[in-house]
């Protein structure tokens, strides 16, 4: 299964962590796309260690990173900056879809 989780907030960092840690230990997919006030979480080191777990990818949108004056320094390639592109591919692609 693939578990799409849209993130427009920047509230729920332990949520996030924890599931997304928890889809993956059961085997699952995870396809995480960061927009608006979430894009505030890439900046926490929690956040963008997930994308090193096994079947997770990041994506974030530009302009909203932008707004929101988010530093990319640090960031590790593995996660993309897009679009709201890539939030249609990840509700495409994913079988269920969490919003934080």
């Amino acid at each position: 299964m693939k578990l799409g989780i849209l993130v427009n907030t920047d509230r729920h960092e332990d949520h996030l962590s924890g599931l997304t840690k928890a889809a993956v230990a059961l085997g699952h997919d995870v396809i995480i796309f960061v927009m608006d006030d979430g894009t505030r979480l890439l900046s926490r080191p929690v956040i963008r260690d997930l994308c090193g777990l096994p079947g997770v990818s990041i994506s974030f949108c530009d302009m909203n990173a932008r707004q929101c004056g988010l530093d990319r320094e640090g960031l590790p390639p593995s996660i993309v900056c897009g679009s709201q592109y890539n939030n249609a591919v990840m509700n495409h692609e994913a079988d269920r879809v969490i919003v934080l």
